[in-house]
C-alpha cells in the first residue's frame, strides 16, 4: 500500500529526530522510515559529546569562545581539507541549535571539558540515548511525525523530471513505496558496519575494532550515488584512538592522554604527539606493533578523570580492572610486557621535556589541541591503558551544499534529495573535533527540514 508525506526522512538517529521534529513544530507533516525496532542508531552509542561555542554555561564557567574560535578550530583539526562553507554553516547555526535542544529538554552534564580539536573546554556533555529518545518522543507528541519502524528503505524515487519525490522500501516482508511532497531526506548514517564498503576507503583499518549502529551499512549513501550522488572525505576514514582491545562492556574511548599521560608502543617508547585529534592518533596507533599501544599515567593524571564525561571516566574503568596499575615504573612495565629501563627512561625524557617546555621528539605543547598545561608522570601509582583505534563512524559520506542538498560529480543539487548526519562529508576534513558528529547532525538535520520544507504553504 502506498503513502504520502510532506517530508520523508530515512534513518532515525539525532538527524533524524531533529528533523522530523524541525519540520513538524512549522507544521508539517513528517514520515521518518526507521529500519531497526527503535530511534537512535551510531548516536546513541556515542560519547554523547557536542561542540557549541558562546554557551551560557561556558559563561557560567568563566570560558571564553566563540563562533571565530569555534570555525578556526574546525578548520585547523580539518587540515583545512574540510568544506569551509559547511564549516561556516556549522558555526552560525550552532548556538541556536544548542538553546533548541535545551528548550526541548536535553539536559546537558554540568561539567565542560577540552577535548579533540578544542582551543578552550567545549565538550557539552549529554546521555545521547535518552537525547534520541526524548527527541523522539517530542516529534510523536506533534501528532505531525509517523515513524515506520523495521522499515528498510531500497531505492530513491525520481520522476521524468530527474526529481526525487518517495522511496520504495520493504516492512514485515512487504514491498512498499511512499511518495513526499518536498522531496526525502537521508539521514541514514554511515557505513562502519560494512566491511566491503569500509575495505573499499580504509584497508588499513580491516583488522579494527568496529562500533556503530546496527544499520550502518551504508545503504543510504549507495541510494543517493545510484542517481549520480558525488563524495567526499571517504580518504578521511579514521579510528578512535583509546577503545581497550578487550573490553566486554563496549565502553568508548578512554582519552587518558587529554589529561597529560603519553601514549607508548609495544617498545616502550612514544610515537606521537598525544595532543592530536583523537583520529590521527587512531591512525598512529594502528601503524604500531600489533595495532595497539599502551597510555601511561600517574595518580595525579588518573585523580582529573571526570566520570560525567564518557571518554574521561577514568574511574569507572579502574574499577572494572581495564587499568593496570603498579606502585613503581619498573613494576608496571613488566605487566605490560615492555623492558622496563625503556619505559622507564621513556618516561624520564618525558618528563625532562614538560620542564623545560619543549617536545623536540613530536612537537607536544598542550594537553589537547591547543588547551592545558602539560604535566610530569611522577606520582605512584602508575597505570597503563591498553589502547587500540576502533572505528566508530566513518565520517564522510554525500558532497552537499548549505541548504544541504545532495549534489552530482558535476556540481549540481540533485532536485528533491537532501542529507544530514553522519552520511554526509566535507564538515571534518582531515580529521575530528570531539563533538562535531552530534552537533553536525542536529545542526544540519534542523537545517535540512527547513531548506527541504521551505517550498511548501501553510
Amino acid at each position: 500500500m502506498d503513502s504520502q508525506t510532506e517530508l520523508l526522512i530515512i534513518g532515525g538517529g539525532l538527524a533524524g529526530v531533529s528533523a522530523a521534529l524541525e519540520a513538524a513544530l512549522a507544521g508539517h507533516s513528517v514520515t521518518l522510515l526507521e529500519k531497526l525496532h527503535e530511534t537512535g542508531g551510531s548516536s546513541a552509542m556515542s560519547g554523547g559529546c557536542l561542540a557549541f561555542a558562546g554557551t551560557d554555561m561556558q559563561q557560567a564557567q568563566g570560558i571564553v569562545d566563540s563562533d571565530e574560535l569555534l570555525f578556526n578550530d574546525l578548520r585547523e583539526v580539518g587540515k583545512y581539507d574540510n568544506d569551509e562553507q559547511l564549516v561556516r554553516l556549522y558555526v552560525t547555526h550552532q548556538l541556536e541549535t544548542y538553546q533548541w535542544l535545551k528548550a526541548q529538554g536535553v539536559p546537558f552534564v554540568p561539567t565542560l571539558e577540552a577535548s579533540s580539536g578544542q582551543s578552550v573546554p567545549r565538550v557539552h556533555n549529554v546521555d545521547p540515548a535518552d537525547m534520541v529518545r526524548l527527541l523522539t518522543t517530542r516529534a510523536k507528541a506533534t501528532g505531525k511525525v509517523t515513524i515506520l519502524y523495521g522499515a528498510a528503505a531500497q531505492r530513491l524515487l525520481v520522476d521524468d523530471n530527474n526529481r526525487v519525490y518517495g522511496a520504495s522500501f520493504e516492512q514485515d516482508g512487504e514491498a512498499k513505496t511512499i511518495t513526499s511532497q518536498s522531496g526525502v531526506l537521508l539521514t541514514s548514517g554511515g557505513f562502519c558496519r560494512n566491511a566491503e564498503l569500509v575495505h573499499r576507503y580504509a584497508p588499513q583499518y580491516d583488522n579494527a575494532i568496529f562500533i556503530g549502529g546496527a544499520g550502518n551499512v551504508g545503504d543510504g549513501l549507495k541510494m543517493a550515488q545510484k542517481l549520480g550522488a558525488d563524495t567526499c572525505d571517504m580518504a578521511y576514514i579514521k579510528g578512535t584512538y583509546g577503545k581497550h582491545p578487550t573490553d566486554e562492556n563496549n565502553h568508548h574511548s578512554c582519552l587518558t592522554v587529554y589529561k597529560g599521560a603519553i601514549a607508548v608502543n609495544q617498545s616502550g617508547k612514544r610515537y606521537v604527539d598525544e595532543s592530536i585529534s583523537y583520529k590521527l592518533l587512531g591512525d598512529a596507533c594502528i601503524a604500531q606493533e600489533y595495532g595497539s599501544t599502551f597510555q601511561i599515567l600517574d595518580h595525579r593524571i588518573m585523580q582529573s578523570g571526570d566520570n560525567q564525561v564518557r571518554i574521561l571516566d577514568f574511574e569507572l574503568r579502574l574499577e572494572e580492572g581495564l587499568f593496570i596499575q603498579a606502585d613503581t615504573l619498573e613494576e608496571l612495565a613488566q605487566q605490560i610486557e615492555i623492558p622496563a629501563e625503556v619505559l622507564e627512561a621513556t618516561v624520564a625524557q618525558y618528563n625532562s621535556y614538560v620542564d623545560a617546555g619543549h617536545d623536540p621528539d613530536f612537537g607536544r605543547k598542550y594537553l589537547v589541541h591547543q588547551h592545558g598545561a602539560l604535566v610530569r608522570i611522577e606520582q605512584a601509582p602508575f597505570y597503563a591503558y591498553p589502547s587500540t583505534a576502533a572505528v566508530f563512524g566513518t565520517y564522510c559520506g554525500l558532497r552537499v551544499d548549505t541548504s544541504l542538498r545532495v549534489l552530482d560529480v558535476f556540481g549540481e543539487p540533485i532536485a528533491g534529495l537532501y542529507a544530514a548526519g553522519e552520511v554526509v562529508g566535507g564538515l571534518h576534513g582531515g580529521a575530528y573535533m570531539t563533538g562535531s558528529a552530534l552537533g553536525k547532525a542536529a545542526i544540519f538535520g534542523r537545517v535540512a527540514a527547513r531548506a527541504a520544507t521551505a517550498s511548501l504553504q501553510k
